[in-house]
């Protein structure tokens, strides 16, 4: 169900950039484009266009909230503090653990100590 809404939302994001692109500037913003009196009349002339960026608007409002809704019912009761200490621990040896790359150390010996190493007299 998640993932329907995720895309509903994601069609409706792009219907609404689409819409708004099409849409005449009225102007007035950072003062370009537009002709004066859009701004500043009492009610501008509600348009097709207008209407319909408003239904987009508020159907991507609805799915924002659903999915948030969605996303916090999932999440209940689990932390990631919770998650942290059901790690698997490292195994525990003795020695430190070493990573030969390049095959120049000696393999370990049987019982776990250091490798005899000859002595250069």
């Amino acid at each position: 169900m998640e993932n329907v809404i995720l895309i509903i939302h994601l069609l409706l994001a792009l219907a609404l950039i689409g819409v708004v692109l099409m849409q005449r500037s009225e102007g007035g913003g950072l003062g370009m484009g537009g002709g004066g009196g859009g701004a500043m009349s009492a009610r501008s002339a509600a348009t097709a266009m207008g209407k319909v960026t408003w239904i987009l608007a508020a159907a991507f409002i609805v799915t924002s909230i659903t999915l948030t809704v969605i996303s916090a019912r999932n999440a209940s009761g689990s932390s990631i503090l919770d998650r942290i200490g059901t790690a698997p621990a490292a195994e525990e040896s003795g020695a430190p653990a070493t990573i030969d790359t390049d095959g120049l150390l000696p393999p370990p010996s049987a019982d776990g100590d250091a490798p005899l190493v000859p002595r250069a007299d």
